[in-house]
C-alpha cells in the first residue's frame, strides 16, 4: 500500500497503522534523494550482527542513523562519540515503531570531502601543467657528497630518518632545514626551506618528509607552493611524508616518492657496509691483476732470457731439432701402411661377422619344407574328412534313399508336378510313379480319398 492508495477526501475509512507508516515511508524515499548530512556522533553503538546505530546532531535537533553491516564494513573509519561527520543517508522510516531515521551508506569525518575535492581540482591542473610528468623526473645521486632533510626539529619522522641514515650512512654529512609541517601557511614555509637548500648547495639530494595523520594533518604538502618549488628544485628531491597509503602533491612533484620517512632516508643513503664489501672486492680484483701482470712480466723476461744463447748452442738446438723432424718425417711414412692394415684388419673382421652360414640357412630351408609338406597333407586329411561327412549328409538326404525305403513319388503327367494332396487325383488322369528301381505311367481308375493316415 503507498500514499496513492490512501484516502484522499475526509470520511470514514480506516486503515492500519503499518499501512500508514508504509506510505509515509514511501513517500520520505521518493521525495528525499541520497544527501549528504553532517553533524555530531551521540550514542554510537555497534550491534553483533554488524549494524551500527546511533544518532547525528547539532545545536539545534538531531536525527537517529543506522548503518547496515554490508556498508559499515567497508567504511574507513568507526566513529566515536563527539566526532564531527559527515553521512550520505536516505531518509526513510523505521515502520515498526513510526520513528525517522537516516540509513547511512557512507560515513566521512567533516571538512574531508572538501579538502579531497580541493586535492583532486589542484592536482589535476598541476599534471595539465607538466609538474608531473616522468620526463622531467632526474635520478638520485649514487654517492652523495651531502643529504638534506626538510622537516620539523620536533618530528619523529626526523628521528627515524637521522638513524637509519647514521646506520646506513655514517660517513655522509647531513643538513636539516627546518621548517613546520602542520599548520597555517605551512606550506610557504617548507617552500622557502627547499628553496634555501637549492641556494646554498650544501647536499646533492634533499629529503621533503613528515610523519602520519589525518588528511587535515598532511594538507601542507598539498599546497601549490610546495608543489611547485619542489618541481622548481635544482636538486634532486624525495618525497616520505605518512604512511605508504597517503598521498600528497608533494610525492607527485617529487623525483621520487618514499612510502615512509624511513624509506626516504633508505632510498638516498648508500649502505656502508655495502660501500666497504664492494670495495674489498675491488682491492681483491686490483691486487690479483697486478699479481697477474707481475706474472706476465717475469714470463717474458724468461722468454727472452732463453733467447739470448750463443751460436754454437743455437746450432746444437737446430741440429736436435733437424734430428726430430728427421724421425717424424720416417713416422709419418709409415703411419698411412700401418692404418692401411688397421684398416683391412678390421674390414676383415666385419667381413667374416658379416659373412652368411650357408649350411644353416640351407638346414633351416628343409625344416621348413618339411613343415609345409606337413601342413598340407594334415590339410588335406581334414577336407577328405569334410567331404566323406558331407557324402554322408548327402546320402541320409537323397530322394532315392527315401524311395528306397519303399515310398514312391507321384508326378502329375500333365503338368509335371509332384501330387502332395489327395484332392490332386482325379480318376482317368494319367499320372506317373517314381519308385526305387524305376518309374511307371499309370491312369486312376477310381479315387477313394481318405481324410488322414497315419504311418
Amino acid at each position: 500500500m503507498n500514499s496513492d492508495s490512501l484516502p484522499t477526501q475526509s470520511g470514514d475509512a480506516v486503515i492500519p497503522v503499518s499501512a500508514l507508516n508504509r506510505a509515509i515511508s514511501s513517500m520520505l524515499e521518493r521525495s528525499f534523494p541520497l544527501v549528504w548530512v553532517s553533524g555530531e556522533v551521540s550514542n554510537f553503538t555497534r550491534a553483533a550482527s554488524g549494524h551500527w546505530y546511533f544518532s547525528i546532531k547539532d545545536a539545534n535537533a538531531q536525527m537517529r542513523c543506522v548503518m547496515f553491516r554490508g556498508r559499515a564494513q567497508y567504511a574507513e573509519f568507526m566513529p566515536r562519540e563527539g566526532d564531527k561527520i559527515e553521512v550520505r543517508a536516505l531518509v526513510t522510516m523505521y515502520e515498526p515503531r513510526g520513528e525517522l531515521q537516516l540509513n547511512v551508506e557512507a560515513v566521512r569525518r567533516t571538512g574531508q570531502g572538501r579538502l579531497f575535492e580541493a586535492f583532486l581540482r589542484l592536482k589535476a591542473q598541476l599534471e595539465s601543467e607538466g609538474l608531473f610528468a616522468a620526463e622531467r623526473k632526474r635520478a638520485l645521486p649514487v654517492h652523495p657528497r651531502g643529504i638534506g632533510i626538510v622537516t620539523s626539529l620536533q618530528a619523529a619522522a626526523l628521528r627515524d630518518v637521522l638513524t637509519t641514515l647514521a646506520r646506513r650512512a655514517p660517513h655522509v654529512p647531513v643538513v636539516v632545514y627546518p621548517a613546520p609541517v602542520q599548520g597555517a601557511g605551512v606550506g610557504a614555509k617548507l617552500a622557502a626551506m627547499v628553496e634555501a637548500a637549492n641556494a646554498r648547495r650544501e647536499v646533492d639530494v634533499l629529503i621533503v618528509c613528515r610523519g602520519g595523520g589525518s588528511i587535515e594533518d598532511l594538507w601542507a604538502f598539498n599546497e601549490e607552493v610546495l608543489a611547485r618549488a619542489i618541481a622548481g628544485s635544482a636538486l634532486p628531491v624525495v618525497s616520505g611524508v605518512g604512511h605508504e597509503t597517503d598521498f600528497t602533491i608533494a610525492d607527485f612533484a617529487a623525483d621520487v616518492r618514499a612510502p615512509t620517512p624511513t624509506g626516504a632516508a633508505e632510498l638516498v643513503s648508500p649502505q656502508r657496509v655495502l660501500l666497504l664489501r664492494d670495495l674489498d672486492h675491488r682491492h681483491a680484483a686490483l691486487a690479483r691483476g697486478f699479481g697477474r701482470m707481475m706474472e706476465r712480466r717475469a714470463q717474458q723476461l724468461d722468454w727472452l732470457a732463453r733467447r739470448l744463447v750463443s751460436p754454437a748452442e743455437r746450432l746444437a738446438r737446430q741440429r736436435a731439432h733437424l734430428r726430430q723432424l728427421a724421425s717424424r718425417l720416417v713416422a709419418a711414412g709409415a703411419r698411412p701402411v700401418r692404418d692401411a692394415r688397421a684398416h683391412f684388419a678390421l674390414v676383415q673382421y666385419r667381413w667374416q661377422r658379416k659373412r652368411p652360414d650357408l649350411a644353416a640357412e640351407r638346414e633351416h630351408v628343409l625344416r621348413l619344407a618339411q613343415r609345409i609338406r606337413s601342413v598340407h597333407e594334415r590339410r588335406a586329411e581334414r577336407e577328405k574328412a569334410c567331404v566323406s561327412e558331407l557324402a554322408a549328409r548327402l546320402q541320409v538326404l537323397s530322394p532315392q534313399r527315401t524311395l528306397e525305403r519303399g515310398y514312391a513319388a507321384l508326378i502329375d503327367a500333365q503338368t509335371g508336378r509332384a501330387v502332395r494332396a489327395p484332392s490332386a487325383l482325379k480318376p482317368k488322369r494319367p499320372l506317373t510313379v517314381h519308385l526305387a528301381q524305376g518309374s511307371a505311367d499309370v491312369l486312376l481308375a477310381d479315387v477313394q480319398p481318405r481324410l488322414s493316415d497315419e504311418f
